[in-house]
């Protein structure tokens, strides 16, 4: 499987989320920045195969699931439009690099939202 590095263009990420005020602005940005980060450490070490990739994808759910309660705070959460949000951006990451055979909840099995 071939891995085009060409960078996804982050504006196609969180769109949901960031198009709906119940969701805080800064919040969204910073789950918008580990995606970001998550295609720079995708294009850093090129994932070899689905499992090496799932490592980072879990490592990067992992710092989403650390905003949650920051969320909470600001009187939001991250609900089933995050959720769906969140993951489809996962999804968009992994097939921009050419992972289109990845599991979509394979991907962010670590969440705890």
């Amino acid at each position: 499987m071939g891995h085009d590095t060409a960078r996804l263009d982050p504006s196609v990420l969180l769109t949901d989320m960031r198009a709906d005020p119940y969701f805080p602005d800064h919040l969204v940005e910073r789950c918008r920045e580990v995606l970001v980060s998550l295609c720079e450490r995708i294009e850093a070490r090129g994932p070899a195969d689905l499992t090496a990739l799932y490592a980072l994808t879990h490592a990067a759910t992992e710092e989403v699931n650390a905003l949650e309660e920051e969320f909470e705070a600001a009187g939001s959460e991250i609900e089933t439009v995050a959720r769906d949000d969140i993951g489809g951006s996962f999804w968009l990451v992994a097939t921009a690099y050419g992972f289109t055979d990845a599991d979509p909840e394979e991907l962010i099995a670590t969440r705890d939202w």
